[in-house]
């Protein structure tokens, strides 16, 4: 898989929001330049501490937003930020157990989490802060 390249479309219009979502595609960048990485890789352990502060800083930039406008979906959007802490949490043990398919994993899920969350749950929001003047 081609190692994505920012594009203007995939800006939720929150400059500090949009660099954060920078890092994740960073993160998903590191993951696929290393595809041969095993369990054991050093890759994959930098890739699990960058994607916990992640979630540390970025989650909540976001949810305090949300919270200071009211942003009506904000619950159902803490809800989707938990999983993704408690996914991290599981792959931190899985890497610590050695389990064999945790880069794939990992690949998977930050695939997954890159198209369905940032590119449609937080592109939700995008209007909604406009609107608000938010920047």
């Amino acid at each position: 898989m081609e190692e994505i390249v920012w594009k203007p479309s995939y800006s939720v219009g929150v400059p500090s929001l949009d660099e954060q979502h920078k890092q994740l595609v960073s993160m998903l960048n590191l993951l696929l330049s290393h595809s041969e990485a095993t369990v054991r890789s050093e890759a994959i352990s930098e890739l699990l501490t960058r994607m916990t502060k992640y979630a540390l800083n970025h989650f909540k930039t976001e949810e305090e937003l949300m919270e200071k406008y009211a942003y009506p979906e904000l619950s159902v959007h803490k809800q989707e930020h938990k999983t993704y802490r408690l996914k991290v949490a599981a792959l931190c043990q899985e890497t610590m157990d050695h389990k064999a398919l945790v880069p794939e994993e990992l690949r998977q899920y930050l695939m997954g989490w890159w198209i369905n969350h940032i590119l449609k749950t937080d592109m939700k929001y995008r209007s909604f802060f406009m609107e608000r003047g938010v920047t």
